[in-house]
């Protein structure tokens, strides 16, 4: 039977595959749509199969808002080459628009989440069958805060997300910590929250520096505290000094905009080596 070009456009909205793939599908189906996408799903699981043991190391990394929510989606595929296409591009913020509407809760319940009635396992499946290249769900992660901020660097390489203690934070002050996240790549949002697990390592760090170099045992411990709080400083969003103006602090800055005013939460997912 005759595929017609409607048929073969049909098919391909319905699973993001090429136009010579949707043909060839539908041909070999004789017009089943059902079928068709099998033969779709099943030629990106071969795909996938075969290029297991390849890194995904590029991709693309977007973030969007919706009210009180925020979120980052990573998808990761081999080259530079497809991260930077249209079609790769628009899959992910397709996942990202499934995220911000149905807010599920890990990596794993996302990938069940259905896009116009289909998993999005099964989409990023389909565009391996497309392209070629090993594709995986990179990253996923999502805060609820009063005011949310989404921030995307140039090349779709990072993102971050930030959430504020109050309703109505001004956009440029919201914006501005979201890239002093994506700058400065705090560890935790205070002191308080940084994890326990890293304060021992700096401790110790600087106890054995400080050993190596001969001082008494008497001043370890203060020296220790010492680089604790230098390290603070630069890790911590709010003791960070501010990018855009390195006389004060993250923490100045909000407060001059309200003296309550803080931040609750932040993500940042970066694709690239640090």
């Amino acid at each position: 039977m005759a595929v017609t070009m409607a048929e073969v456009t049909h098919l391909r909205k319905m699973t993001g595959a090429g136009m010579m793939d949707c043909k060839n599908a539908l041909n070999e189906s004789e017009g089943n749509f059902d079928k068709a996408i099998e033969i779709i799903r099943k030629k990106g699981q071969a795909v996938a199969a075969k290029r297991e043991d390849r890194e995904a190391s590029e991709g693309c990394v977007l973030a969007a808002t919706s009210g009180d929510f925020a979120a980052i989606v990573a998808i990761k595929c081999e080259t530079d080459f497809v991260a930077k296409g249209a079609e790769f591009i628009g899959l992910t913020k397709n996942i990202l628009d499934a995220a911000l509407a149905n807010k599920p809760e890990n990596i794993e319940a996302l990938l069940t989440t259905l896009i116009d009635g289909r998993p999005v396992s099964e989409w990023i499946t389909d565009r391996i069958g497309v392209t070629g290249e090993k594709m995986e769900l990179g990253a996923y992660e999502y805060i609820s805060a009063p005011t949310t901020i989404a921030y995307i660097h140039p090349g779709n390489k990072l993102a971050t997300i930030v959430g504020l203690n109050q309703p109505g934070v001004d956009n440029q002050v919201a914006k501005d910590v979201a890239m002093q996240v994506a700058a400065m790549n705090p560890v935790s949002v205070d002191k308080d929250s940084v994890p326990a697990e890293i304060v021992e390592r700096e401790k110790k760090i600087a106890r054995e520096k400080a050993i190596e170099q001969g001082k008494p045992e008497a001043i370890l411990d203060r020296i220790a505290e010492g680089a604790l709080v230098k390290y603070y400083k630069e890790y911590t969003l709010l003791m960070q000094d501010f990018v855009k103006d390195s006389k004060i602090t993250i923490d100045d800055y909000l407060k001059k905009q309200d003296k309550s005013l803080t931040v609750n939460v932040f993500k940042r997912v970066n694709l690239n080596v640090e």
